[in-house]
């Protein structure tokens, strides 16, 4: 009777499921463990789950059997690292999770340790942990193999199941089956079989045989015979249907530094997979595994440092891939352009120092969108090479290329490549559908015939099964799947350089947005808020100490290992506000740890730059400008705020007499209004802004109420609760529109201000709106003290302002974000990435919104929107509740962003001067440092690496222009010509600074 091609594989998979039984030959319960060195035995439950526990025993291998084929099943209940001793002292380690729980052994008689934790690979606690399962078995090597092999003849059928090769596969499979000679006797039998799960169902099992007995040598030998004569039939069907394309393997362990469980953990799963990946190298000599970030390699140095060493072994042996060039795999979206750069140079100097050289592919496979001042520094930074495949994570549209050429800000360009693997992504598997899938989905087959694919589980670790390589080698003679090999990353994108045209690929310009997770631009802002904090105390205080080593102080102490904590807390599942809240405990403490240690460090500069200055004066003041833009001098002194007329020159030391420190003009206020002699600024009862005039034009800026606080409470996204935020969010909205209080609370004559008290359902808003003396710009500091969950937070603005653009500010540079929807790319971008403002404006007006916290924003129409706060349940299920405090500020302006000083005041509302009251010193000036030509901002300014003498000056084009530009030094300094991130000479002109360049020089002592 004949059967259709569903039918014949259903008959396959149950004959397929027989095999595993006779899987080991024989097989030995490991008992007399013990946990914490008291006795547990297999089935008990752990005794505590508090934390790392160990477990012990000892394995003896019966004499009869074959060590090589000899198996160690381990299964303790939670994940372990799992570590065999022999009598010599000899011992290999294993990481034990779900996907890993059988070992080779390597001596007859040996005993086992671990350090165990009663949790998933995911994070997700082992309610109760057992000592499972734990035995040693003699491996039937013939039966596994062509298990595997028939399974993946099911999956391949499956997976082509209209091909023409489809009959064939399984008249294979079928008469494979009829050549086997199986054994059938009752008694071994049913005991052999008894585990399956229909078996499981049966009302009473008979009494089974405690270890029944396997194949015979003849049964085995079929076996082994059917094995081979399968491998040859596949291989002259190959010929029939040769394969479809090639797929470049790399073995992966995606570990999140911190997810769904703190950073102490991540230490515990880095050794785990990092000691599986070497015991596949030790068997599988072919075998290639990548692994990035130069914080893992270096917290190896303190945790497990021969660990360490082999890994460098197989670098130099051409089997472990190192790359990245980065110190972890950062969120790309908020950290500052200086931030990036660091991650590439403390990153690339460490991978230079451990293994001997740097790398060349940046691999960021999970980040929440790209920035695109990225390529830039990437090739500044010796990275030609990106790979992602995030950007197949977008819900609507489905971006364009595979294999394209990366054009950022400025020009620069890098080879990027991303693979659509719709089994697991980049924890992908070796299997049909996995291989013929990635391939099919890959698009540029016409200029390059070849796709990568990393394999391994991930995210919590693990990596690679040696099943998954077995797989490979087996697929080698299949018919119509691509070809498979394992690959160095590296060598891919050599082979890519070498055989494709240049312009033979597409082009992608700017931000690679991701239309997905929207929401991490807001969640777990209290930390976002300490992170920005952190990275800009530590360019201020690099800034700081180089100015006055410049005029006269001590050459400054590298800030790096603050600099390495900063850059850590960047990883992608730390910033974006998507981890538990044990993580955002230690990233609080970890930053706070910063801010602290650079406030000392300026605090001290300040103290020393004062000592030296000349006395018999009036000045009161020691004021220093740590930006490229002329600074107005508003503060916050010792006997209140101080908005004076005084303009602090960029990189300059200032010492300011009472005189200089006057009001810079009149400020009025009453409960409903604040101006000075550039705004007026009116309240209505409700608490919104009535009205904003900018009084130099003569302009009302607000095409409605200003400043409207709008909680959302359907917030409630699909799936990703801490990670998105959906299209309709708005759907439901609740303005805050009646104050509990407006209260004046300032009155001059250096600034005015209102407070307003609001209340939403169990959380209260305190905003004091404030206006300085000469300011340009309307402060809004907010104090929140949150308990609700799942709602969000957002300042609305309508402006009389009509424009189809509005500018963003990223790193490094701006973007542009469309104000319609008129396309499905622009619609999905109704939250995006800013960082210090987002300015909008027609010609000649315009409007920006600026902050010192936030990063999620909305341009629609003519309104200007800015996320302040999201409380989402998971994976922290108290996020944001509580206390926190940041600012905002309102300024229109006549003329374009650039031109009207927004950058400038977005530096200040960041980092204000930096003073110091002194008494009797000679008041004046020193500009240490001259930047002129094409305006330019300041990236840093810090000692250069591997020096005791060189500073180094990086700046930036923010706006797009191009022009010269000259850098005039103090005397007994030299500038040279420009240099990389890497602090070597890049070959571009010193003297001229294109749209969107980052150009950095050396400024020598001698």
């Amino acid at each position: 009777m004949p059967l259709t091609h569903a039918q014949r594989l259903d008959r396959l998979t149950v004959r397929l499921q027989e095999l595993e039984f006779w899987r080991a030959r024989d097989r030995r319960d490991i008992t007399g463990w013990t946990f914490e060195g008291q006795p547990i035995a297999l089935g008990e439950g752990w005794p505590r789950v508090d934390g790392p526990v160990h477990f012990a025993a000892h394995a003896d291998i019966p004499a009869d059997w074959d060590l090589e084929d000899t198996r160690a099943y381990i299964d303790l209940g939670g994940e372990s690292l799992v570590t065999f001793t022999a009598a010599d002292g000899a011992a290999k380690s294993h990481g034990n999770d779900p996907y890993h729980r059988e070992f080779s052994v390597f001596a007859r008689s040996f005993d086992i340790a671990s350090e165990s934790v009663p949790r998933a690979p995911f994070g997700v606690p082992v309610k109760e942990p057992r000592l499972e399962r734990t035995e040693i078995f003699w491996l039937d090597r013939p039966v596994d193999d062509l298990w595997l092999l028939l399974r993946q003849i099911d999956e391949t059928v499956r997976t082509i199941i209209d091909h023409e090769a489809v009959p064939h596969l399984l008249a294979l499979s079928e008469e494979a089956f009829s050549r086997l000679d199986w054994p059938s006797e009752t008694q071994n039998y049913i005991a052999r079989i008894s585990p399956w799960t229909q078996q499981q169902k049966i009302w009473k099992l008979p009494e089974m045989k405690e270890h029944p007995a396997g194949l015979s040598d003849a049964e085995r030998q079929s076996v082994a015979d059917t094995y081979d004569w399968l491998m040859g039939e596949l291989k002259a069907l190959r010929e029939r249907f040769p394969p479809q394309g090639k797929v470049s393997l790399t073995g992966h362990a995606h570990i999140d530094l911190a997810w769904l469980w703190p950073y102490a953990e991540t230490r515990r799963k880095n050794r785990r997979s990092f000691h599986t990946t070497l015991r596949l190298m030790e068997k599988f000599p072919d075998f290639r595994f990548n692994q990035t970030t130069a914080h893992y390699y270096q917290q190896l140095e303190k945790d497990d440092s021969e660990l360490l060493a082999d890994i460098v072994s197989k670098v130099k042996s051409g089997q472990w891939d190192v790359l990245g060039g980065m110190w972890v795999e950062p969120d790309t979206n908020m950290p500052t352009g200086e931030s990036l750069a660091r991650q590439i140079l403390y990153g690339q100097r460490y991978f230079e120092r451990v293994f001997g050289f740097r790398h060349d592919v940046c691999w960021l496979p999970d980040c929440f969108g790209f920035s695109p001042a990225l390529p830039q520094l990437l090739k500044q930074g010796g990275m030609d090479n990106f790979l992602t495949i995030k950007v197949n994570w977008s819900e609507t549209n489905r971006f364009p290329t595979d294999l394209f050429w990366w054009e950022g800000l400025d020009g620069s360009r890098v080879l990027t490549h991303t693979f659509d693997n719709p089994v697991e992504g980049y924890n992908g598997v070796v299997r049909p559908d996995s291989v013929i899938n990635t391939w099919r989905n890959y698009r540029q087959k016409d200029t390059h015939d070849t796709t990568l694919l990393s394999v391994g589980y991930g995210d919590g670790g693990g990596g690679v099964t040696a099943e998954m390589i077995r797989r490979e080698q087996q697929l080698q003679v299949f018919p119509v799947l691509p070809e498979t090999k394992w690959e160095l990353v590296t060598d891919f994108f050599a082979r890519v350089h070498e055989t494709v045209p240049a312009k033979s690929l597409n082009v992608w310009r700017g931000e690679i947005y991701l239309e997905l997770h929207r929401g991490t631009l807001t969640s777990q802002s209290i930390v976002k808020r300490l992170h920005r904090r952190a990275e800009r105390d530590l360019i201020t205080a690099e800034t700081l100490e180089s100015l006055d080593y410049l005029t006269g102080g001590d050459y400054p102490v590298s800030l790096e290992e603050n600099w390495q904590v900063v850059l850590k807390n960047e990883f992608h599942d730390i910033l974006p506000g998507s981890s538990i809240k044990e993580v955002y405990e230690d990233a609080a403490e970890e930053l706070t740890g910063v801010i602290d240690a650079a406030r000392s460090r300026r605090e001290a500069r300040l103290k020393a730059i004062a000592a030296r200055l000349p006395d018999g004066g009036e000045g009161v003041l020691l004021a220093v400008n740590p930006s490229l833009s002329p600074m107005p001098l508003r503060f916050a002194g010792e006997s209140g705020w101080i908005s004076s007329g005084s303009v602090l020159p960029p990189l300059s030391v200032n010492v300011l007499s009472e005189a200089d420190l006057a009001p810079a003009g009149a400020v009025s206020a009453d409960p409903r209004h604040l101006e000075n002699d550039i705004l007026k600024v009116t309240f209505g009862d409700d608490g919104n802004i009535a009205s904003l005039v900018h009084k130099p034009s003569g302009r009302e800026t607000l095409a409605g109420p200003g400043n409207r606080l709008i909680a959302y409470p359907m917030d409630k996204p699909r799936s990703w609760d801490a990670w998105d935020i959906e299209a309709d969010y708005d759907a439901k909205s609740e303005p805050l529109d009646t104050p509990d209080e407006i209260a004046l609370v300032e009155t001059g004559p250096h600034r005015a201000a209102i407070r307003i008290t609001r209340t939403w359902r169990h959380s209260r808003i305190v905003q004091t709106l404030s206006l300085s003396a000469g300011s340009p710009r309307l402060d809004i500091h907010t104090e929140v003290d949150w308990h609700d969950r799942r709602a969000l937070l957002r300042t609305e603005t309508p402006l009389a302002i009509h424009h189809g653009k509005a500018i963003g500010e990223c790193a490094f540079g701006v973007i542009e974000r469309a104000t319609h929807a008129n396309t499905t790319w622009q619609q999905t971008a109704f939250e995006f990435a800013a960082h210090r403002f987002v300015d909008l404006a027609e010609n000649g007006f315009g409007f920006a919104l600026l902050n010192d916290a936030k990063y999620g924003y909305s341009a629609r129409g003519n309104v200007l929107g800015l996320s302040l706060l999201r409380s989402p349940i998971y994976p922290d299920p108290l996020a944001d509740e509580g206390h926190q405090a940041f600012t905002y500020a309102l300024m229109p302006h006549e003329g374009n962003w650039h031109e009207a000083g927004v950058l400038t005041e977005a530096e200040l509302l960041n980092q204000p001067p930096l003073t110091l009251a002194v008494s009797g010193k000679v008041a004046g000036v020193q500009i240490p440092l001259k930047v002129s030509g094409v305006p330019a901002a300041l990236g840093g300014l810090k000692l250069k690496e591997d020096s005791s003498s060189d500073l180094v000056l990086r700046v930036y084009e923010p706006a797009g222009r191009r022009g010269p530009i000259g850098v005039e030094t103090p005397q007994g300094f030299a500038l040279s010509d420009a240099v990389t991130l890497m602090e070597e000479p890049s070959g571009a002109a010193a003297d001229q600074l294109m749209p969107f360049e980052v150009k950095s020089w050396v400024i020598g002592k001698g």
